[in-house]
């Protein structure tokens, strides 16, 4: 009777790529709107703003992981030749490394002398390259892959943030609204707390509540991207006074 058996080990190259380009498309889009809403901008530049951050963040992410995996794989690829070349040049040597590596393990030295002999004679180099290196078909870097999935998780995550601006008019909460804006004085700040509320939400379902220290980020972000848009949009305001009293 066959025992089968299902991991998810070979889900490591693009699920850190997927969750990475998720949690981003998230915080960075959010914090995007949140500040130009903070600064008074009509729903139509908040819209193209987010879109803009969208684009540009998810061509981002994909430049920089394939960027970055793409120097993984050279570093690999270079171990890989000097393995290849040791094993060349000093074939006894390599048997003993590799013997010495399985007695660590807990074999026996003439056991360990046998198993190293016996893989080095099936395939030397893929044998130092899974004991000695730790380089693996299932751990192998694909840049192009964590590319991909990069760009579609940030562009779905940023996704969420933006349709709730697009939605937002829609909602039917305009008593709330109406007491939210005599309250602050800011008439986006219905918007700017359904928008960081949805993003820290999304942070959760995506996992952030096993790490508080994700969605605590997002808040953070969520804070200073309105902070900035704010005050940078009433310094504008009194320069602009200021020069049209004068």
């Amino acid at each position: 009777m066959r025992h089968s058996e299902f991991h998810r080990a070979h889900r490591i190259g693009w699920l850190r790529a997927a969750v990475l380009g998720a949690n981003d498309g998230i915080v960075s889009t959010s914090s995007l709107v949140i500040g130009v809403a903070a600064a008074h901008a009509d729903l139509h530049a908040i819209v193209v703003t987010g879109v803009a951050g969208l684009v540009a963040g998810a061509m981002s992410m994909a430049a920089g992981e394939y960027v970055s995996v793409s120097s993984q794989v050279d570093t690999e690829q270079a171990d890989l030749n000097r393995e290849r070349k040791e094993l060349a040049e000093n074939h006894h040597h390599e048997v003993n490394e590799l013997k010495a590596i399985y007695i660590d393990r807990g074999l026996e030295p003439e056991l360990a002398q046998q198993v190293a002999q016996q893989l080095m004679a099936h395939d030397a180099l893929g044998a130092h390259a899974r004991d000695e290196l730790g380089l693996t078909e299932i751990t192998t870097a694909r840049p192009l892959q964590a590319a991909i999935v990069s760009a579609l998780t940030f562009s779905l995550g940023a996704s969420l943030p933006l349709l709730m601006v697009m939605v937002f008019p829609y909602i039917p909460l305009a008593n709330i609204n109406q007491i939210i804006i005599e309250n602050t004085r800011l008439y986006t700040m219905p918007l700017i707390a359904t928008v960081g509320s949805i993003s820290l939400l999304s942070l959760m379902l995506l996992g952030g509540f096993v790490r508080l220290d994700r969605w605590c980020f997002s808040f953070e972000s969520d804070c200073q991207g309105f902070l900035l848009g704010y005050f940078i949009d009433g310094h504008y305001r009194q320069c602009w006074f200021t020069v049209r009293s004068s």
